[in-house]
């Protein structure tokens, strides 16, 4: 059985669903079909400017109070792998130099392509996502690649030769996205049904085990 699992490194959500669904794919006999897309503030530029002012603040409390609930370790990233700032008007803008999140996108197909998505997924966000100030910095980035089992330099050279097609997978991955019925990550999609957010794992797994889900032999 197979899942298709749409990702970004920018989504507090997505990391704090990655150890599960991770978790999922070693105990299950299920494939993890990792497709990292870029976050919305890449996709949708204006969208912080569009939603209810309360939008933010309720995303913050929640997602703090959702670590706290999953003991995972959460700080807000720095650097934040999506460059953006207030303009005199106080609106979100997305920057134009985006140093950080094209590159870990499209090392996220790379690892996607050698069989690692959501090990690579999960180490990487842990990273960004769970303390580690300037984790752009020396080797943090490649070690927790290794972690994960691939080789970061091996893997900036692909990124670097094939950039191109790189891209083309992402926005197919974007195209399947929107097609799969959501426009948010994560999203696990199984036979075109989606489940949106880390809050629906367990009805996720809940419809795999109807369709006959079975734990891997130990």
């Amino acid at each position: 059985m197979e899942i298709d699992v749409f990702w970004s490194f920018r989504s507090p959500r997505s990391y704090l669903a990655t150890k599960r669904i991770r978790e999922m794919q070693e105990k299950y006999e299920l494939d993890v079909n990792y497709r990292p897309v870029y976050p919305i503030a890449i996709r949708t530029e204006d969208f912080f400017n569009s939603v209810n002012p309360l939008w933010m603040g309720y995303l913050l409390t929640d997602v703090f109070r959702v670590a706290e609930y999953l003991e995972l370790p959460f700080v807000w990233p720095s650097p934040d792998p999506v460059v953006q700032f207030m303009d005199e008007e106080g609106k979100f803008k997305t920057g134009e130099d985006q140093p950080y999140i094209y590159r870990l996108t499209k090392l996220g197909v790379v690892a996607a392509n050698q069989g690692k998505g959501i090990e690579f997924a999960d180490e990487v966000s842990k990273l960004i996502w769970g303390g580690t100030k300037d984790w752009d910095k020396g080797d943090a980035l490649a070690k927790a690649t290794l972690r994960s089992g691939l080789d970061l330099e091996s893997m900036d050279q692909i990124v670097n030769l094939d950039g191109d097609n790189l891209e083309s997978q992402i926005q197919g991955n974007q195209e399947d996205h929107q097609k799969a019925g959501h426009w948010g990550v994560p999203t696990c999609v199984y036979q075109d049904e989606p489940f949106f957010g880390q809050d629906r794992l367990d009805v996720l797994l809940w419809r795999l085990k109807q369709a006959g889900l079975k734990e891997r032999a130990s």
